[in-house]
């Protein structure tokens, strides 16, 4: 394994973060978002961990929302029966419906602190490393929000505070925000990106490199669709027959046309797709460590690979040359109707 610094900070962590929704999947209340119908259990996430803690990963990201709370109670399980608390990163998120009421969402004070507690109680942990807005709340000021992190870190319930999936002006306001008021800035950002989705290097991941923070990328298999076992119908897995989300953000024609080079490239390597998909977002500039999941152990013992495989400048240029521009995808991007009514 391989390791880096979390962006301008002084703690280390692999390349390879271990993405832990898949992880959960039980009986889930009526308002719980994100049940999909390909989750792992309990029994079945404990050889992941185990393999993916013999591979020297040492860092691990779920959020309360992941099958209402399952994926950190799984997680927190795991990870203290087979791991040192001292050796490992643990990243969770807040920002997501918790709960029927509207209170149980959002990033009020009320929510984000409540959050927290009940993040730490289902980790069975005494604090989280890396504390990440989810996504973006236009209806709580950003003071409150900041004010309400910041307040985590010094209490030592968080170490570090991130987000996740925004425009980059809106980051940009957070950490002068953040700044202008002595609190605890962002430190790293789980956007999405991947070979199919670049939008990202268009101001997102320029900013984060200048202000020094860690790009922790989501989906960089974009969902599995750059694996080769998706077809415009769907595809051969369970996730990929269910997982509309993924519909939803990819499977256009140009879309394909990028699974099909990197399909191509992993041929000629005597490689697997996801293997070299994986890898051209390690190479890119100012990434961290892209955020990995899986349903199957083999899957996950797989893309361990991309760490050691290192692409010519050929094959990058032969990868990116099929990329047609998306829309937003992974986020909304607020209109100016929609700040304004936020505003009163």
């Amino acid at each position: 394994m391989q390791y880096t610094k979390l962006g301008n900070t002084g703690i280390t962590v692999s390349r390879l973060c271990l993405g832990c929704m898949s992880y959960g999947g039980g009986s889930v209340p009526d308002w719980a978002l994100g049940t999909r119908g390909w989750h792992v259990d309990k029994a079945g996430a404990a050889e992941h961990f185990r393999v993916a803690l013999d591979a020297g990963i040492n860092f691990f990201d779920t959020a309360d929302v992941y099958s209402a709370g399952q994926s950190e109670e799984i997680t927190g399980f795991h990870l203290n029966q087979m791991a040192d608390r001292e050796q490992i990163v643990v990243a969770t998120k807040v920002h997501g419906v918790m709960g029927p009421s509207p209170n149980q969402r959002g990033l009020s004070r009320k929510h984000v602190i409540q959050a927290c507690e009940n993040s730490l109680r289902r980790l069975q942990m005494d604090y989280i490393d890396l504390y990440q807005i989810h996504r973006w709340d236009p209806n709580t000021p950003l003071e409150e929000s900041l004010d309400a992190l910041d307040s985590l870190v010094r209490s030592g319930k968080v170490r570090y505070l991130g987000a996740s999936s925004m425009a980059a002006w809106q980051l940009s306001k957070a950490l002068y925000t953040a700044k202008e008021h002595g609190w605890h800035r962002f430190i790293a950002m789980q956007n999405h990106y991947n070979l199919v989705y670049r939008e990202e290097e268009r101001e997102m991941i320029p900013l984060c490199m200048d202000q020094g923070l860690a790009l922790i990328p989501w989906s960089p298999l974009a969902r599995g669709f750059l694996t080769g076992t998706r077809t415009p119908d769907g595809g051969s897995t369970q996730r990929a027959q269910v997982d509309s989300f993924a519909k939803d953000m990819y499977y256009s024609d140009d879309d394909f046309a990028v699974a099909d080079a990197v399909s191509k490239v992993a041929g000629a390597r005597g490689v697997s797709a996801a293997q070299v998909a994986c890898a051209w977002v390690l190479q890119a500039p100012g990434i961290t460590s892209p955020i990995v999941g899986a349903t199957k152990v083999e899957h996950l013992k797989d893309i361990l690979g991309a760490i050691d495989l290192k692409l010519t400048a050929d094959e990058i240029a032969a990868l990116e040359k099929p990329y047609r521009p998306h829309r937003i995808l992974g986020h909304q991007q607020p209109t100016p109707k929609a700040m304004a009514a936020s505003r009163g």
